[in-house]
């Protein structure tokens, strides 16, 4: 019979530490940068040419809304009653449509285009890649190239910045491209789980799952009391360099009028408009010549709000404003002498009717 093998020494594996500092290289122009995720925005560097001013355009005069027909009003309210299943289709068959009122609803849109940059130290296995680190002084942030952004598109791009990027020992593993097993602690072999490493069953009789030894060999790393290393994947090494995030954000506020008709101004944010207005500039310049003054003053505050915010921590490529024209039609109609009402909106003659006179209760079986 096998003697039982006596178990290791306990030890607590310590698990992967940071890099230290002298991993990382001083680089002109990114002192500061951290390692991983957290870092911050990088301002955009003053231009020495003044901004760009806003050109001013001018004034358009068509804000008004085309009145929709009642066979368009009777149509859209006839597909409304057939899409739900517990209306019955005689209001909209046999009402009879006694006014139609039309309301200027308006919604304003602003976009504002914005690029921003961050940097972190990257580590990664090293297999060979170039390593450029002193050759010459590296860019600065916002002197690195980035491919050309599809305006009011979000989209990132990460960069790896020239002549950053050298060859350091791993640190996870001190060099070696293994690490002590944690299942086993680096013994290779763990207590039986049928004889809790005594050897024997507790009927009598050596235990024949671990041959009487009381351990069994780690199925984690087969034995060896230790596995690859997860950082530098065994080669020993870290590619160690500056990567520079570039995002492109799409920063987007929308104000709508509110309107008289009665009509909950949520169900707006479901349709679309008319396009009375569009104006794509380096920077918007406030409306003119608007009728509506609510529409006026929120176009100035959220331009002036919008070039204020996004300036600090990104740089501004493209604004721009939109006006669309949201037709909102009120109608009254009789059916069996009582009078009601119901919204036709949007584009799409979405209806309203919160008080549809025809509903049945359904149950389901």
């Amino acid at each position: 019979m096998a003697p039982a093998m006596s178990a290791p020494p306990s030890a607590d594996y310590a698990g992967p530490s940071a890099p230290p500092a002298s991993m990382f290289d001083n680089m002109p122009g990114y002192e500061g940068t951290l390692v991983g995720e957290g870092d911050g925005f990088l301002l955009p560097p003053l231009s020495a040419a003044p901004p760009p001013q806003p050109e001013p355009r001018p004034e358009q005069s068509n804000w008004n809304i085309p009145s929709i027909t009642e066979d368009t009003a009777r149509d859209a309210f006839a597909l409304f009653a057939a899409s739900k299943c517990c209306y019955s289709s005689a209001p909209a068959k046999e009402g009879i449509i006694t006014d139609m009122e039309a309301f200027n609803t308006y919604r304003y849109r602003l976009e504002t285009f914005t690029e921003s940059r961050s940097t972190k130290w990257t580590l990664k296995p090293y297999s060979g890649q170039t390593v450029d680190a002193f050759a010459q002084p590296p860019p600065a942030p916002w002197d690195v190239p980035a491919k050309t952004p599809r305006f009011f598109h979000n989209d990132k791009e990460v960069i790896s910045v020239p002549y950053t990027s050298s060859v350091k020992p791993c640190h996870d593993c001190v060099g070696m491209g293994r690490k002590p097993c944690k299942q086993c602690a680096g013994a290779g072999n763990k207590a039986c789980w049928v004889c809790n490493g005594s050897g024997y069953r507790h009927t009598g009789g050596y235990c024949s799952p671990c041959m009487g030894r009381g351990r069994n060999n780690c199925s984690f790393c087969h034995g060896q009391g230790s596995s690859q290393c997860g950082s530098c994947r065994g080669n020993q090494r870290l590619l160690v360099y500056i990567s520079l995030t570039v995002k492109w954000t799409n920063n987007i506020d929308n104000y709508v009028v509110e309107q008289s008709s009665g009509l909950q101004i949520d169900n707006l944010s479901k349709v679309s408009g008319k396009k009375l207005f569009r104006d794509s500039q380096r920077l918007a310049f406030p409306l003119m010549g608007f009728p509506d003054q609510a529409v006026v003053q929120a176009a100035q505050r959220l331009v002036s709000e919008h070039q204020a915010k996004y300036s600090r921590t990104s740089r501004i490529l493209q604004q721009r404003q939109t006006i669309e024209l949201i037709p909102v039609t009120k109608v009254t109609y009789t059916w069996k002498g009582k009078s009601h009402i119901y919204f036709v909106y949007g584009n799409e003659f979405k209806v309203s009717a919160d008080n549809y006179p025809a509903t049945c209760c359904c149950s389901i079986m």
